[in-house]
């Protein structure tokens, strides 16, 4: 049956082309296009026929403004700490060992300037296994650049990185958390997705050891698919790391670098920043 219906709409369809070319008279050829469109509906819902798309589009765009990822809606609860590096190094071997113990793996975004200065370092974190991130090359607040001084910040330490370590960067975040739609765009443009935070240990306003492990396992918006902001030239960073770590994983939560939390495509923003996949999670016997 189902075989015949298929013929009959080919067909159908065959002979729609071949009139819209014959008859000139447009109201017509309308009309037998919405007939398809019609037919196609009914065999749909009566489940004869299915529609099965290869690609949703992807979008960063809630109403006029082009949103960074802040975090990720995911059932799981799994999260992902990540580490600024635009100033000092004198701890950044030590949240490497506190990392590899915990089996942690983590993402550090650098700049241009840090990755000049400690290149041992940098591939240390990617033999280590973390995510390299891209932070721009001079610290600079983007939405001030034009567009080619945007790209001329984010293409040179990629260069830079892929020419030292063979790796291809794919995450950027700004420096200041400075964006607007073109700096997402021109990201975009670069290959790059643009990565905010929704958890800031505020590690660099040095208050302690107690207020960076508070004020991350307190935030009210910590949860699945958090992303959280540390940096690794903070002067208590690395003292707090290892108690961090323990509580958030005491409060049931996995840690995945950046890159694997979250949706590479097929997925859309809410206007919190929260990226949301486009693809329904498969229903057991389906």
């Amino acid at each position: 049956m189902k075989r015949k219906i298929d013929k009959a709409l080919d067909h159908l369809i065959a002979l729609h082309k071949i009139e819209e070319k014959k008859i000139p008279r447009p109201g017509l050829g309308k009309a037998v296009g919405i007939g398809i469109f019609l037919l196609g509906v009914l065999l749909l819902a009566a489940g004869i026929i299915r529609y099965n798309p290869i690609t949703v589009i992807t979008s960063s765009t809630v109403g006029n403004r082009e949103l960074p990822i802040y975090c990720v809606e995911t059932p799981e609860p799994k999260i992902a700490i990540t580490f600024d590096a635009a100033w000092g190094n004198e701890d950044t071997g030590r949240i490497l060992d506190i990392l590899q113990k915990e089996e942690v793996k983590a993402t550090f975004f650098m700049t241009g300037g840090w990755v000049e200065a400690y290149p041992e370092d940098v591939k240390a974190i990617l033999a280590a296994g973390h995510d390299l991130g891209n932070h721009s090359e001079s610290h600079k607040n983007m939405s001030q650049l034009l567009d080619s001084e945007k790209r001329e910040e984010l293409m040179t330490v990629h260069n830079r990185v892929e020419e030292l370590t063979g790796y291809q960067m794919f995450l950027f975040r700004a420096p200041y958390g400075d964006y607007d739609n073109a700096v997402v765009n021109t990201a975009k443009e670069c290959g790059y997705y643009t990565i905010q935070w929704d958890v800031d240990s505020l590690d660099w306003k040095d208050y302690g050891v107690d207020a960076i492990i508070e004020r991350v396992t307190q935030d009210e918006h910590l949860g699945n698919g958090s992303i959280i902001l540390c940096h690794n030239g903070a002067k208590f960073t690395a003292d707090a790391l290892e108690t961090l770590i323990t509580k958030l994983k005491e409060k049931g939560y996995t840690f995945v670098p950046v890159s694997e939390l979250i949706y590479r495509d097929n997925y859309h923003m809410n206007p919190e920043g929260r990226q949301i996949t486009d693809l329904k999670t498969p229903v057991d016997g389906e």
